[in-house]
């Protein structure tokens, strides 16, 4: 008995309980009182328990009521997900959205619009992959990932479509404890390239070959941009790193800022874009969060 207990039993069940009467709920599921008081009936009997105590002026729930009532909102919820996933679904949203992130958007960038996502679509599960470099592409060209944010790379190919979302500030420093941070005045490019330079490697082939802003004979490649700030801070080399990510450390006299000859006084300016392969951009998931990170960074 209890497989024929239906989906309207339960929304009529709720309906009585939070309209305090049979035929406030009827007016509420477009019901006439008798039709509620008889699908409630009905409901009981298959359960074979009862739900309500109808013997005072109003129906109350009775103690098993109060203890199924949780378990019916929540069958009921789950149902009104599930068509509400349906009915995304059939328009084009995704099932799930996988996105491969730069290491250096800023966090509260990235974490501001993630949270935006979660509230605007709470059916799309989000599956973010933090990388560097050609990482971040790939997965993109090998269709694992929807889109990503991707940095300075050589080679894009002509099949990916880029759009500028950003430009992040990158500074040269090192720890006030390191030669180089303890030196008075202006440094050249031949001074920083006797040291161990702290660098990003690519995990992938993409930028094979091409060195990104190297000028030290001694480069320590990490593949952790959290192990590079550690190192850094250590007094284990010098290297670039994002304004937004040391400027705390810069404030705090933990990391100076390298003022380098052949350097711009106010550091390196790099371009942040979404990157999807032109035959299959993303879907209106993808597309909210490349225009929400967009709108987060001009607020920024």
């Amino acid at each position: 008995m209890l497989d024929g207990v239906t989906l309207d039993q339960f929304r009529t069940f709720i309906a009585a309980v939070d309209e305090g009467s049979f035929s406030a709920a009827g007016r509420r599921v477009g019901r006439a009182q008798s039709v509620v008081s008889q699908t409630l009936a009905n409901m009981e009997g298959q359960l074979g328990i009862q739900l309500f105590d109808r013997s005072g002026r109003i129906p109350v729930l009775t103690e098993a009521g109060r203890a199924l009532l949780p378990d019916a909102r929540a069958v009921a919820g789950n149902v009104d997900a599930f068509k509400a996933r349906a009915r995304g679904l059939a328009g084009g949203l995704e099932a799930e959205l996988s996105v491969a992130i730069d290491v250096m958007l800023p966090t509260p960038i990235l974490t501001h619009a993630v949270s935006e996502f979660s509230l605007r679509f709470p059916d799309v599960p989000l599956r973010l992959y933090v990388e560097a470099l050609g990482a971040v592409l790939q997965p993109v060209l090998d269709g694992n990932c929807a889109f990503g944010i991707v940095g300075t790379l050589p080679d894009v190919p002509s099949s990916v479509v880029r759009e500028r979302l950003m430009e992040v500030q990158m500074v040269p420093v090192a720890s006030p404890l390191h030669p180089l941070g303890r030196h008075r005045g202006p440094l050249t490019i031949n001074d920083l390239s006797g040291h161990v330079q702290l660098v990003l490697t690519d995990r992938t082939n993409l930028s094979k070959g091409t060195e990104f802003g190297v000028v030290s004979g001694r480069p320590w490649r990490l593949a952790d941009l959290g192990a590079k700030h550690a190192f850094l801070k250590a007094g284990m080399g010098w290297g670039g790193m994002p304004l937004d990510l040391v400027q705390a450390d810069i404030d705090s006299g933990a990391l100076v800022i390298l003022d380098v000859v052949e350097m711009p006084k106010r550091g390196v300016w790099l371009t942040l874009s979404a990157a999807f392969q032109a035959e299959a951009p993303p879907g209106p998931a993808g597309r909210w969060l490349i225009a929400q990170i967009k709108a987060e960074a001009e607020r920024d």
